[in-house]
């Protein structure tokens, strides 16, 4: 997903008597080095998109639209997209109103649900599809509490498109709750007590004066709900729900049809990019939150409706932290009482090797690759340099399936000796999420001064000694946040995983879904557990920490 172009720094606005240098650079060449590393990064990470065009247009345009026109191809489009809106609905019925509570009501304890409203973030999507068939499928938990007390056979709640609804829009809700948490922070309070000084109540204020002040983080939010949705394997695969996902992995993995696994991948690039273009037409027009408030506003008293609303909450935080957690330490407490707990946690600690190895080569590679793209349109502005950094956020609208796919194509053509390598799987992971490292190298980049690297350079130290004794240190703040989320994101990564790991390599992700595709669900008790302790914490650290750090103390 692109970046919003970034405002320059009022230095590098200033008129000719006092131009900078950041100025006189965008109206001079870029350095050749330079340039070439971003413009060949840009270039790389479109890889996918080519391949998808080789490969749809060397079948012929009869395969093509037969495949297009095909009933099948239609049906997975509207179970998709069907799946897709269910989990916007919820997600966003569930985010807002926890959001609004966590910020601008008197609800008791609110720091703390404040965090345990964004910890469901900690779960992958597979984990979380995982936990709730223990809990409500037919021979779950549930069904076991309930068959004492003459309870008859629970629905089939935790497969299809139920399942997959509350496996995705549970656990996903987040990415809309964090954002709108940050944007009633930063409402300006002073339009809801003009409104209610006219007499309208606090909930007319809400609808009339708050809601379209949001529309667009709720926007934003919904987008990355969606994205994420259209893009998930491990939970449709584990609640049986087929979709775009599902159907181009098991058409490359069971019939091995290549043509049908990149024509239906086409599909669903044309779906994100047209689901990408309305969220950016839905939003446009209105005025985007702005800052923090001078001010904050008064906590509104929820009266009669506090025990409801705590009620509420903490159900919600039993629903996506409480349950997934213990249905997870249950099954450790199982695979402990079988008495060979020796298996399960040496298969455990190989995949949590490979995948600390992995996904840290891929944090690294992609904060490296970032570093030139992110100089090059912030020192160099121009139109290259800018298409050249969105052209690194494709990555975003490509699920990992796909490019997995595409690295297969291009590795076994070209570089054979790489096909299923390590390297091959840490180069898809960069091609995925580059992006993280991208934004927040650049967010970090514009917000130094141009005029501290002239004063090095006005001491006659040359660029390198500048940039590594000036501009690093006070860009390593950026560089390790968007590492870490590459790291973070890198590992819970499941179909890429799967297609190009070298023979015998195991992840935590690798190895907890094929624990659960075989049904032995003790066996994905310990490398669960350790992909939530890693994951945890990145998580808690990047994301939960800053965004709600003052969420209880207003």
């Amino acid at each position: 997903m692109a970046v919003p172009a970034f405002p320059l720094t009022s230095a590098a606005r200033r008129p000719a008597s006092g131009r900078s240098a950041l100025t006189r650079a965008g109206r001079r060449r870029a350095p050749v080095w330079l340039a070439a590393t971003a413009a060949a990064t840009a270039v790389a990470v479109n890889l996918p998109l080519a391949y998808l065009a080789v490969r749809v247009l060397g079948a012929g345009w009869e395969t093509l639209v037969r495949e297009l026109a095909s009933r099948t191809t239609l049906a997975l489009a509207l179970r998709s997209l069907g799946l897709a809106a269910g989990v916007a609905v919820l997600s966003a019925a569930v985010a807002l109103p926890l959001a609004w509570l966590v910020t601008r009501t008197d609800l008791p304890g609110r720091g703390a649900w404040a965090v345990l409203g964004a910890l469901p973030l900690v779960f992958p999507s597979y984990v979380a599809a995982l936990t709730l068939v223990a809990f409500l499928g037919p021979s779950g938990f549930l069904q076991g509490w309930l068959a004492p007390l003459g309870a008859g056979r629970l629905p089939p709640l935790a497969y299809g498109y139920t399942g997959a609804l509350l496996a995705l829009a549970l656990f996903t809700y987040p990415y809309t709750y964090l954002l709108l948490v940050a944007a009633l922070r930063g409402l300006d309070p002073a339009l809801e007590e003009s409104s209610r000084s006219l007499g309208e109540g606090p909930w007319r204020t809400f609808f009339q004066v708050v809601l379209p002040q949001l529309r667009p983080t709720v926007a934003a939010g919904t987008l990355l709900v969606v994205l994420y949705t259209l893009s998930d394997f491990g939970a449709v695969s584990i609640v049986r729900y087929d979709t775009f996902t599902l159907s181009i992995y098991n058409a490359y993995r069971g019939l091995f049809d290549r043509t049908a696994a990149a024509v239906l991948a086409l599909v669903l690039v044309a779906l994100t990019l047209a689901l990408v273009a309305l969220e950016a037409r839905a939003v446009r027009g209105s005025r985007p939150v702005r800052g923090r408030p001078s001010r904050s506003p008064a906590p509104v008293a929820l009266g009669r409706w506090k025990l409801p609303a705590l009620a509420g909450v903490a159900l919600l935080s039993l629903a996506c932290v409480g349950i997934p957690v213990g249905v997870v330490v249950s099954w450790a407490a199982r695979a402990l009482a079988v008495g060979n707990p020796l298996g399960p946690l040496g298969a455990a600690w190989e995949a949590g090797v490979g995948s600390l190895t992995v996904s840290a080569a891929a944090a690294v590679a992609a904060v490296a690759l970032a570093l030139p793209v992110a100089f090059w349109a912030v020192r160099y502005p121009g139109r290259l340099a800018r298409g050249a950094e969105r052209l690194t956020h494709s990555g975003y609208a490509l699920p990992g399936l796909v490019i997995a796919l595409a690295m297969v194509f291009f590795l076994t053509r070209f570089a054979r000796p790489l096909y299923q390598t390590a390297a091959a799987l840490v180069a898809a992971y960069v091609i995925r999420f580059l992006p993280e490292a991208v934004a927040a190298t650049r967010s970090s980049l514009v917000a130094i001064a141009p005029v501290l690297e002239e004063a090095g350079r006005s001491l006659g130290r040359g660029p390198l000694a500048v940039f590594r004794s000036v501009t690093l240190p006070l860009l390593r703040p950026g560089l390790l946040a968007g590492g870490g989320l590459v790291f973070l994101t890198a590992m819970k990564e499941l179909p890429a995983t799967l297609i190009l790991r070298p023979i015998g390599f195991e992840t935590l992700a690798t190895r907890v879904w094929s624990a659960a595709s075989e049904g032995v669900y003790s066996e994905a008790a310990l490398p669960a557990l350790a992909l939530l302790a890693v994951s945890g914490l990145p998580i808690y650290w990047l994301t939960i920490r800053p965004t709600l750090g003052r969420a209880g103390s207003r």
